[in-house]
């Protein structure tokens, strides 16, 4: 099969970038994925790191190098007996340019021809720099570029380093959060816990803007339950309905998502450090993506978890059915290890919290942290 070479800035790789990646495999059968560099353009990340992110965001695909060049394209493809160059087009606009860009290269008359890739529909609007933008007002990039560009974006727009904290009720994550943000203190790291049950139940009790109003009303109408003189949920009665019913919760969970995520950005823009989402459902809801597949799940004894939710207030009766309601650790790690697979990306930590006195083992993987985002520098 024909040797090819597609090459692009990658500023970084994005999802239209990799549909015509696979495209082109599939038709040549070897692809040179080439990562080059533009004198007018100023690029966010190095030409090493943007070579980095690629060969990252490509490992599944046979058939495929990633390299970077500096230079003019043809000169590099023929150098390397590759006699065509792929370009992929978006709209009019990509067309005239790119066309342009062929005429330049045919002026240096080494018979190096071009096939253009017209983009998928529904990639029309993907670009690195819309992927930027949206980070620059914390919006959610996780559908234009693969979690390790979303990663690598957030650090370096926004500062932030995000953790996923989750584990079966009852196991201790609000103590594992704020443990870390005191040796982050000490080690002078900003770290923010961004509580995603306290965000849920802001929405059903004390936020007024008329999406939340309407959200409210939709659950008194989907499930029977009494709102308040204020308009609020009865959060007590709502719970007695899904956390017996998994129907139920999975529908009042696929109601929260949107107005849920809303909030969600607006805690986190801003914010600069190690930012950990503390959530007991974010494998449940499919949400790992919030965090790039980054999680720390915490376990605890099954009698350490049931004393300390007495603790709290609950009946027996409310400790089984929120237990039964979620999934326990083992599918959770499970679910976090497929997400990390599937997306090429992530890290998964996991502490055991049965005890008060693990405070080696909470420093441990503080470290581990860290050093994954080499903050340690």
């Amino acid at each position: 099969m024909e040797k090819v070479i597609y090459g692009f800035s990658g500023d970084p790789i994005t999802y239209g970038h990799i549909d015509i990646i696979k495209r082109a495999v599939g038709i040549f059968g070897e692809l040179i994925v080439g990562i080059g560099v533009n004198p007018a353009k100023k690029y966010m990340f190095s030409l090493e790191e943007r070579r980095q992110i690629a060969e990252n965001s490509l490992k599944s695909i046979p058939n495929l190098k990633v390299i970077s060049f500096k230079g003019l394209l043809v000169d590099y493809a023929y150098e390397n007996n590759i006699k065509t160059v792929i370009r992929g087009l978006r709209n009019s606009e990509d067309l005239n340019y790119e066309l342009m860009l062929h005429q330049i290269g045919a002026s240096q008359k080494q018979n190096i021809d071009t096939i253009y890739f017209p983009a998928n529909q529904e990639l029309m609007h993907v670009s690195s720099g819309a992927a930027k933008a949206l980070q620059l007002e914390q919006g959610f990039i996780h559908e234009l570029v693969p979690l390790c560009a979303k990663e690598k974006l957030e650090e370096r727009i926004s500062g932030q380093y995000i953790i996923s904290i989750t584990g079966e009720i009852g196991v201790g994550k609000s103590y594992i959060c704020s443990r870390i943000k005191e040796l982050g203190k000490s080690k002078e790291i900003d770290v923010h816990v961004i509580d995603i049950d306290k965000i849920g139940h802001e929405i059903l009790g004390s936020l007024t803007e008329p999406l939340y109003v309407n959200f409210r009303k939709e659950i008194e109408s989907k499930f029977n339950v009494s709102l308040d003189s204020s308009g609020f949920i009865n959060r007590k009665e709502l719970g007695g309905i899904i956390f017996n019913q998994a129907d139920k919760l999975h529908e009042f969970n696929t109601l929260l998502y949107k107005p849920l995520l809303l909030k969600l950005r607006r805690a986190l823009y801003g914010k600069k450090g190690i930012i950990l989402l503390d959530s007991a459902l974010i494998s449940e809801s499919k949400m790992n993506y919030l965090s790039n597949n980054n999680a720390i799940l915490i376990s605890a004894e099954n009698k350490i978890k049931e004393e300390r939710l007495k603790k709290r207030g609950y009946t027996k009766e409310q400790i089984l059915s929120r237990m039964n309601s979620q999934f326990n650790n083992h599918l959770k790690e499970k679910m976090v290890l497929q997400s990390i697979e599937k997306d090429l990306h992530g890290q998964l930590w996991k502490i055991d919290n049965s005890d008060s006195s693990n405070e080696k083992s909470i420093q441990d993987l503080f470290n581990k942290i860290t050093d994954y985002f080499s903050l340690n520098k």
